[in-house]
């Protein structure tokens, strides 16, 4: 079985040797090139085509995230690991955004790194636990915010209030409430019941509605119509 070959980006010499030295310890790990910065990283990626990058975040020139994102673009099946010292929810967003497979922090465990490059060589994605919970607490903000925008099935409580509605489609709204058709409510408010037909789409599409009966309760419920 042949190594997964390295290269390692880092602007800290001392860093690079001393990750040479111990990936070299790993029977299934050979480091092939080192590289300062994101510009010389895209050199040598181009030269040795490593199997995984392990990259550094904050350098001088072109950083980490830049760099990262320049390789998937020119090889999408670059994989890159995220070695740094920022335990930053921004720094962490950003490079997965850019394409990174990985992402631990200088602070952990050699094993643990081992276990990273291993993960990421093999095509799974590894998230230093500590950090992966800001991917949870976003998804879970997401999905709230989804929660609080759609009409759940069977449930009567609308998703939204009047407040979505224009003063216009709220009157709209309460004509209908009260059972005149488009003709009817045309001539009261002095519009088209072509118009009237588009203020009632939108109304329904804003409340996320699909019949009459559900404005009509909807009218009561806000207190827009009495039953």
């Amino acid at each position: 079985m042949n190594p997964i070959t390295i290269l390692l980006v880092d602007d800290h010499d001392v860093v690079r040797t001393g990750l040479r030295s111990f990936l070299n310890t790993q029977k299934d790990v050979q480091v092939v090139a080192e590289a300062r910065n994101g510009e010389d990283a895209l050199q040598r990626a181009e030269e040795v085509k490593p199997d995984l990058v392990i990259m550094d975040i904050t350098m001088p020139g072109m950083d980490g995230m830049d760099a990262t994102r320049k390789l998937k673009e020119r090889n999408p099946d670059c994989l890159v690991l995220a070695l740094t010292v920022h335990e930053d929810k921004q720094y962490f967003m950003e490079m997965l955004s850019a394409g990174a497979s990985g992402y631990i922090t200088k602070q952990a465990a050699a094993d643990d790194l081992v276990a990273a490059i291993r993960a990421v060589a093999s095509g799974q994605v590894y998230l230093q636990p500590a950090l992966a919970r800001w991917l949870l607490d976003d998804y879970q903000r997401l999905a709230k915010q989804e929660q609080s925008q759609v009409k759940p099935a069977g449930n009567d409580e609308p998703a939204v209030g009047l407040d979505a509605l224009s003063q216009r489609e709220r009157e709209v709204l309460e004509l209908v409430g009260q059972g005149w058709n488009n003709q009817q409510i045309g001539k009261q408010l002095d519009l088209s019941p072509k118009t009237i037909a588009r203020h009632r789409e939108r109304i329904m599409n804003k409340l996320n509605m699909h019949s009459r009966t559900e404005l009509v309760k909807f009218a009561i419920r806000t207190g827009l119509i009495t039953a």
